[in-house]
């Protein structure tokens, strides 16, 4: 299991939106913790505190123990809500966890490598896949799913079937569902309308000169 990433937590905050923006201009962000076993209740956590404990290599799917009034509980963060502009955090949602329980969880899917082969041909690769929805226990959940586009080419498809798992975790997301695909654009279907062109006046003056050719043996 990874090292214990703890986060106080402060009970008996006052609700509403102006006692929010009260507790934002005072360094602090608020909170609710619930669970199967958990009535919802209303906290404040320090934002440099929150920020510092989501910035490890699980990101925001990192598994934290809040110490609640003294009282520590395992959670993840399930919903982090931003300003739609400035992107300050103005409210987190954290759930409780059992860490010898699987639940499912959205994770972000990453692209990585150079698609060098569509780059030559002037495609692009679309990513169609944002997120994948998987399953595992708490401290197994991955920060992303990395997948490599290196090896594409136009007209390839990487599907969810295809994607390396890490161990632990699984998805019963549809296999066959596109996650990135290498397309032509339009730049291509235009140089390749192009080369056609070419080549076929190629043709025309190579059948040009052969007619020419054998008219002249002709005489």
């Amino acid at each position: 299991m990874a090292d214990d990433i703890v986060l106080v937590a402060e009970t008996g905050r006052p609700t509403g939106s102006a006692a929010s923006r009260r507790l934002r201009a005072q360094g602090k962000i608020p909170a609710v913790l619930y669970g199967p076993d958990v009535e919802a209740t209303p906290l404040a956590v320090g934002w440099r505190e929150l920020r510092a404990a989501l910035t490890t290599d699980k990101g925001l799917n990192a598994l934290l123990t809040l110490d609640v009034d003294g009282r520590r509980t395992k959670a993840i963060v399930k919903e982090l809500q931003r300003h739609p502009v400035r992107r300050d955090v103005l409210h987190v949602d954290f759930m409780k966890v059992d860490v010898d329980v699987a639940i499912t969880v959205d994770v972000a899917v990453v692209l990585e490598g150079e698609a060098e082969k569509v780059t030559r041909e002037q495609g692009v690769v679309d990513q169609v896949l944002n997120a994948l929805p998987i399953t595992a226990k708490p401290d197994d959940i991955p920060a992303h799913i990395a997948v490599d586009i290196s090896d594409l080419e136009i007209g390839d498809v990487i599907t969810i079937g295809d994607l390396q798992l890490p161990p632990g975790v699984t998805t019963d997301a549809d296999p066959e569902e596109p996650v990135a695909t290498a397309v032509a654009t339009s730049a291509a279907a235009v140089a390749a309308e192009g080369e056609e062109a070419a080549e076929g006046e190629e043709a025309a003056e190579a059948a040009e000169a052969a007619e020419a050719a054998g008219d002249d043996g002709g005489e």
